[in-house]
């Protein structure tokens, strides 16, 4: 055989053929395995574990090199808040990864990782481990009373309804009351040696404050138990005020304002520190009891009444004053102005810590009926800081206080605590609702459901009906993935085989049931269900299903 004018033997040119295909092959499949794909192998702390300390670091292990400087390990808390902006180590061999930890409270934590094999394949995922006894997410439940009376089918008020003004008359009744007769017996320690007029004035009015209060209370009381209780024996009205922290906190409240006849005739201290007593009542079963951390919770919101009761207190004095003597009333506002501004801006403050520690994002002011009249009380507080600015630069050069504004800052006070009044009865957070997906087919039949679904421990139940001709599911595999978080990677929810007992068959199908439960939903938001179903012959159908809590 000739190739280019010389002869080569053709044993040659088979022999260079069959070295090309061995070097092939020793490249692409060799013992080196240069294309295999990094896997997780180990991690620490656990995926899916409980804790009862705080873990001190993060720590992957995969089975194959991994890039050193590309890839992202994050660890996320129960609000999808990175816990720490540390940058993540990679060992010297470039198998495993870490991240140091601060020290975690008690919570669910979610692990997130992206990292690039050496090869260059990307592999991420996600999971869960816990820290303590973490308490159950806040939703709209958490301020159902009729759950602490073993009471159903109420539910907790999010929207406002009709056949609610009579309860909401009441409360603006018992706000204004309250935050009336708590300034009145305040301002006798911030105004003292401040004239005789303003004594008197206080000493007329003060008990009809006081009168006023108890009548309130009475009613708010009344009215409150008789909703909750409505349908139910009469016998659990004893349960009611000595069983639940809500009735036990009426008692005390009810307590209080009898005992504000008393101390009304003590010294100024005495009188504040009662005011100070009935408010911190007031803030301690209201909704800043429900959320963590609590301490935090109920001492902005104390601030945020004492602060409007200052407010409220003053303003009364000054417009008593202003109708007897006008140029009393001028040196009263001095102070007045000064105490208003100051009230004001605690109000504000108070009322952003508040709605920052109940909101898991600004985002829910525009889910509920309690987030519109939060917006409503703010624009008035908006207008009265205007009003007030404006009258402590009148009363600073030595003017008297207008009364056009004097009155626009009467009616806005009114306004606010009606606002108040009802967004207090209002749940700041919607209603979770179970996940319920069922979808019927001619070969298949899939059912998932996720109680009660909300962040924190759920049950997580699929049913999936085959043909008899199929026979039961080989398996089923439930991935969760974050719509809002989108970069994490899925959290597998660990589904085994139990005992159905529920009567649901379905001729012609042969049923399999899997459940898990555990904190696998570790953030309230968006997401995405994916149910991976294989029968015995390896067939795989994936069912998605999107549903959010909050």
């Amino acid at each position: 055989m000739l190739i280019g004018g010389q002869r080569k033997p053709v044993h040659s040119i088979v022999k260079a053929a069959m070295l090309a295909i061995w070097l092939c092959s020793m490249l692409f499949a060799g013992p080196s395995a240069a294309f295999a794909h990094a896997e997780l192998e180990g991690a620490t702390p656990e995926q899916n574990t409980k804790y009862e300390q705080s873990p001190k670091e993060v720590k992957l292990a995969f089975n194959e090199a991994i890039e050193a400087k590309v890839g992202s390990l994050e660890v996320l808390d129960d609000k999808s808040r990175r816990v720490t902006d540390a940058d993540p180590k990679t060992s010297a061999d470039r198998k495993s990864i870490t991240l140091a930890l601060p020290k975690l409270g008690e919570g669910v934590y979610t692990v997130s990782y992206a990292i690039i094999s050496a090869d260059g394949h990307p592999v991420s995922g996600s999971y869960v481990f816990v820290v303590g006894n973490p308490p159950q997410g806040v939703d709209a439940s958490a301020f159902d009373p009729h759950k602490a009376l073993g009471h159903e089918g109420h539910g907790a008020s999010t929207e406002l309804t009709t056949n609610q003004f009579i309860i909401y008359a009441v409360r603006s009744l018992y706000y204004a009351a309250l935050l009336w007769t708590a300034g009145l017996m305040i301002w006798p320690l911030l105004a003292r040696g401040r004239g005789s007029m303003l004594q008197d004035i206080q000493k007329k009015w003060e008990p009809i404050a006081l009168r006023t209060l108890l009548v309130s209370v009475l009613l708010y009381i009344f009215v409150h138990a008789r909703e909750i209780l409505k349908g139910y024996p009469s016998g659990d009205y004893s349960k009611l005020f000595l069983e639940t922290s809500v009735g036990r906190e009426w008692i005390a409240m009810l307590v209080l304002a009898l005992a504000g006849f008393l101390f009304v005739r003590m010294h100024p201290l005495a009188r504040t520190l009662w005011a100070a007593a009935i408010l911190g009542v007031e803030s301690w079963s209201g909704h800043a009891a429900v959320f963590s951390p609590k301490a935090a919770s109920i001492l902005f919101d104390w601030i945020h009444l004492l602060a409007a009761s200052v407010w409220a207190g003053g303003l009364t004095l000054l417009l008593l004053l202003w109708s007897k003597d006008r140029k009393e009333a001028g040196r009263f506002a001095v102070v007045f102005s000064r105490a208003a501004l100051l009230s004001l801006m605690l109000l504000v403050l108070s009322g952003v810590g508040m709605t920052l520690l109940f909101l898991p994002s600004l985002k829910y002011l525009f889910y509920t009926s309690w987030g519109t009249l939060l917006l409503i009380k703010t624009g008035l507080v908006v207008l009265v800081l205007g009003v007030g600015g404006t009258l402590h630069l009148k009363v600073r050069k030595g003017e008297l206080p207008i009364a056009v504004l004097l009155r626009a800052d009467a009616a806005l006070m009114a306004l606010i605590i009606i606002v108040a009044a009802l967004f207090t009865y209002i749940s700041p957070l919607p209603a979770n609702e179970p996940v319920t997906y069922h979808q019927m087919g001619d070969k298949m039949h899939v059912s998932f459901r996720v109680t009660p679904n909300k962040a924190g421990d759920n049950e997580f139940t699929v049913k999936v009906w085959l043909p008899d001709t199929v026979g039961e599911a080989k398996s089923v595999l439930v991935r969760l993935f974050s719509l809002d978080r989108k970069e994490l990677g899925p959290i597998d929810v660990p589904v085994k085989p139990f005992e159905d007992t529920e009567l649901t068959d379905f001729d012609g199908f042969v049923k399999s049931a899997y459940q898990a439960k555990g904190p696998f939903i570790p953030f309230a938001g968006r997401w995405e269900a994916e149910i991976r179903i294989m029968d015995k012959d390896d067939n795989e159908t994936v069912q998605k299903v999107d549903f959010r809590n909050y």
